[in-house]
């Protein structure tokens, strides 16, 4: 272990011993911190946040968005409704409730995140009767819109995002779409009405811009027409200049077979479409830079990295070859200098959180968190960390405590 690992092992040991009340507590309540941390919610409600590829820090890093549920060991029924808030970390970690939504799922919540360039507007996805929708809303004044197609991602201006159908993705993938609405296409494999949209967040107005049919029929004769497609996480990249989106269909008509995925990128008006990764399997992915995604993915060779792409070229690189040997929810910090990765849970069930530098390599472990064994499949609660603007923090839901809640952890000394 090199010098600097040690210290930062050794202050992590000395802040448990003093500071962490979970320290050595039983086993299904057991956490390893070795950065300060804080739970910022609290029970006896269960708080999360979701996907680790949303803006949840407002830009003065005061407000961190979050959603409140009076459960958590079951799938959402169609009338669960969930409570949106923020944290005011100025005051005390102060609950400010602002808003309900029944179109939710404990993997990717309702998208709630802020809009890029506001200081004061969150957009959210809303059940209407039965259809999805989306509310763009400020959360000191109250005074919403509402938006008539339900939103995936923002792009970084602020004035875009981009749908898909989220009642097809609850079909195909429960845990990331929302129950209580009818799929029209449910009984379509694949179709041309229904597929990627976009949305202009300022007029409402949104369009098909890529098909189901379209993009199954393109270059890969294993997407037959006998196995259903389906499209899943869309996001920008850091200029709104293009955005990639996740072709998967079942590798059988019986959909227990599992899945087979493919990535590609395009403009947002749905043109210029590239298949950046088209070897069966790709998993989570962040945007480094415009034109570099960094995913977990399987290539020529059938082995599993993470692999630094070059958008609309065949040029990639592996990263952390031999030291990130496991697939995670990967965000690069707001100075594109460290990566924070999580891991699934290992045999004793714990999820690991690091960091790491691709610079010269550094690891440093940060935490280790325990989730039962009763957590699994849609209700499990990954760690999905989300960085504050100024790249001091990160937050994390974490079912360690035996309830959803989500903590702050300092990770300023490691990165500064």
């Amino acid at each position: 272990m090199n010098g600097s690992r040690t210290v930062y092992l050794w202050i992590g040991i000395l802040w448990m011993g003093i500071f962490n009340p979970v320290l050595g507590a039983e086993p299904e309540k057991r956490c390893e911190s070795y950065v300060p941390m804080r739970a910022i919610t609290q029970e006896p409600k269960s708080h999360w946040f979701s996907y680790y590829d949303k803006l949840q820090f407002d830009a003065s890093g005061r407000y961190v968005l979050g959603m409140e549920v009076d459960f958590d060991d079951r799938a959402p029924l169609a009338g669960d409704e969930i409570r949106l808030g923020m944290v005011d970390l100025q005051d005390h970690d102060k609950w400010i409730e602002f808003g309900v939504t029944r179109a939710w799922s404990w993997q990717q919540g309702c998208m709630l995140q802020w809009i890029p360039g506001s200081d004061s507007k969150v957009i959210y996805n809303i059940r209407r009767e039965n259809r999805f929708a989306s509310t763009v809303q400020d959360v000191f004044s109250g005074e919403k819109r509402i938006l008539d197609r339900p939103i995936y991602a923002v792009s970084p201006n602020g004035k875009q995002g981009v749908s898909l159908n989220f009642a097809r993705l609850d079909n195909t993938r429960p845990g990331y779409g929302y129950v209580g609405v009818d799929d029209p296409w449910a009984d379509q494999n694949q179709t041309n009405d229904d597929g990627i949209y976009l949305v202009d967040l300022e007029s409402g107005d949104s369009r098909l811009i890529l098909s189901l049919h379209q993009i199954a029929s393109l270059y890969n004769p294993r997407t037959r027409d006998d196995r259903k497609s389906w499209f899943n996480h869309l996001l920008f990249n850091t200029d709104g200049s293009r955005f990639i989106f996740l072709h998967r269909w079942f590798r059988e008509t019986d959909r227990n077979k599992g899945w087979y995925t493919r990535m590609f990128t395009a403009r947002p008006d749905g043109g210029d479409i590239f298949a950046v990764a088209d070897h069966d399997m790709v998993s989570h992915f962040i945007w480094r830079n415009p034109s570099q995604i960094l995913a977990w993915s399987t290539e020529a060779d059938g082995k599993n990295h993470f692999h630094l792409y070059d958008d609309l070229t065949d040029r990639l690189e592996i990263i952390g070859d031999g030291i990130l040997s496991r697939d995670g929810h990967c965000t690069y910090s707001p100075d594109g200098k460290w990566i924070i990765t999580d891991t699934y849970p290992d045999k004793e069930r714990m999820q690991t959180l690091m960091l790491y530098r691709p610079s010269d390599s550094k690891l440093v472990v940060i935490g280790k968190f325990y989730l039962a064994p009763e957590f699994k499949g849609q209700t499990r609660c990954d760690l999905h960390a989300r960085w504050s603007r100024d790249g001091k923090s990160v937050c994390i839901d974490s079912l360690h405590s035996g309830r959803r809640q989500m903590y702050l952890l300092n990770v300023s000394e490691i990165v500064k």
